[in-house]
């Protein structure tokens, strides 16, 4: 048997660079009687954690707080304790038995137990397939689970799997207390009752989440502001106007706001991550399940012109799903899809399309997702590539990939998942919730069942990887445009300890603190 909980040395596909554009002392004192108040461009339809808005990790600051996972990752992605102290892995990682931390107890008071583990399965195993991608990948590869005892719970999978501990580190593994589970609570209906530092006090959907200090959390209160507000505002002016007038102390702005933001005296943090704003195809539909029409809009896309135009140095262009800081970035990829609209018009011709096609994009309703879908729009249009908006609410994107899938493509910042390879399943493997009309190639499918049966440890799994990432860049499989950073703006010295977070899209708030003398 092996000990993974402390042994895991894999760092996950992902990068960080925490960038203060204006830099202030930090206070030593900290406010605990203030909140968090955080204007934010996503939201939550509910705060169910295994609802399939909430897979997104573009909404996840919320349920981070609330709900505590079994397995934490640290600001890295590394697999580390959570409300499972330790766990043990067979030699051919078939089982895992989660030995669970004593004296944590749900906001309600129920204790964090075998049982209530147990009663946790149990609801993500019978919601099937209308749960989201990370909870169904994990429950379906279980075969069975059992309470051992008071705080121990062993589970048995159908196939090897190198993967379960980083899927519990996300939204398979929040823990929701039992009391909220019954009836068959499921999504707007389920009440959000987790063991995280914060507890709900009040929730308006896809509006504002409102959250309070939880006295009992099990890793300590030591300077955590009173609560936490989250605000979805789609609106990068309100955003910033919410911070400008003191209704907000931090808020996500849009990159174009950064020099207008550093005017007004604001602090800006740039936190560069594994993410990307990228095309998502459905190969079923028209012209795309042609390799070559993939590879002319690869070829059409102005990447350094977007960067340039659209972000004030917060990003860069990228043809590869990977950052040059992952273990799996291939450096040659970045130079296979150069800016070429001739080479573009070719391929069309090539596909029967010498006259161009038109395509439906599903236009996420908010100021950023309008700025850089206006500017792919008006790029591809030059090489006769007609884009055509069908708007919807940002947490609409399921519609992209729900039966029947609206949209032959999603242009939308992508941020990974907890688990590597689940993020390369889910934007170009058959299933992926990214990627409706299945995969590119077959090859793309056989790579990735072979990497699932691989130690996290295993040093070969790097090359199947880097293997996989190739295989993707050929067909075209994702589209990739600029990388994405979170540009936060904060009064000056107020926000300390917001750390980078790898393992999701957002950033994680836990252990934010608000400075003396800030509101």
């Amino acid at each position: 048997m092996r000990s993974m909980a402390l042994s895991i040395a894999f760092i996950m596909g992902s990068f960080v660079a925490a960038v203060p554009v204006q830099a202030g002392a930090q206070p030593a004192a900290v406010n605990t009687d203030a909140s968090i108040v955080y204007y934010d461009m996503a939201g939550n339809e509910t705060l169910d954690p295994a609802e399939p808005q909430n897979n997104s990790t573009y909404s996840h600051e919320a349920l981070l707080a609330i709900y505590e996972p079994l397995i934490r990752l640290d600001d890295a992605g590394v697999p580390g304790p959570g409300l499972a102290d330790s766990w043990t892995r067979n030699d051919d990682l078939t089982e895992m038995t989660l030995h669970l931390r004593p004296g944590a107890k749900f906001h309600d008071g129920t204790p964090v137990n075998a049982a209530a583990v147990v009663a946790n399965f149990a609801r993500s195993t019978a919601l099937g397939r209308r749960a989201g991608g990370t909870v169904i990948d994990a429950f379906t590869l279980i075969s069975s689970f059992e309470a051992v005892g008071e705080d121990t719970v062993k589970i048995r999978l159908k196939a090897p799997n190198g993967q379960i501990e980083y899927w519990f580190g996300g939204t398979a593994g929040m823990m929701i207390s039992p009391a909220a589970l019954k009836d068959g609570a499921f999504g707007g209906s389920l009440t959000a009752i987790g063991a995280g530092p914060y507890k709900l006090k009040k929730f308006d959907a896809n509006v504002t989440t409102l959250m309070t200090r939880y006295e009992d959390y099990w890793g300590g209160t030591k300077d955590r502001p009173a609560g936490f507000e989250h605000h979805y505002v789609p609106d990068g002016r309100a955003r910033l106007n919410a911070l400008r007038s003191g209704q907000a102390n931090i808020a996500l702005i849009d990159a174009r706001q950064i020099p207008e933001a550093k005017g007004a005296g604001l602090t800006i943090q740039v936190v560069e991550k594994n993410a990307m704003w990228d095309i998502y195809p459905n190969l079923k539909k028209g012209p795309l399940g042609d390799v070559r029409i993939r590879q002319a809009i690869m070829h059409a896309i102005d990447r350094e012109a977007i960067a340039e135009a659209l972000t004030f140095g917060s990003a860069h262009p990228t043809q590869q799903i990977w950052s040059n800081k992952s273990p799996f970035y291939v450096k040659e990829l970045e130079n296979r899809y150069p800016f070429d609209q001739a080479k573009a018009k070719r391929l069309m011709a090539e596909a029967g399309y010498k006259d161009g096609f038109e395509l439906t994009q599903l236009l996420l309703n908010n100021s950023e997702y309008r700025q850089v879908g206006e500017a792919l729009q008006a790029n591809l249009a030059e090489v006769g590539i007609r884009i055509k908006f069908d708007v919807v609410d940002v947490s609409q994107f399921p519609l992209f990939f729900k039966q029947p899938p609206r949209g032959d493509i999603l242009m939308a910042r992508y941020g990974g998942r907890s688990d590597p390879i689940q993020s390369v399943y889910e934007l170009v493997g058959t299933g992926g919730s990214y990627a409706p009309g299945g995969a590119a190639s077959p090859e793309i499918d056989t790579l990735l069942n072979k990497v699932r049966g691989m130690a996290a440890s295993d040093p070969k799994r790097v090359e199947v990887m880097q293997q996989l990432a190739r295989e993707v860049s050929e067909m075209a499989a994702t589209l990739p445009i600029i990388s994405r950073a979170n540009v936060y703006a904060t009064k000056p010295g107020c926000i300390l300890n917001l750390q980078p977070y790898l393992p999701s899209g957002d950033d994680r708030f836990n252990d934010v603190h608000i400075a003396a003398g800030c509101k």
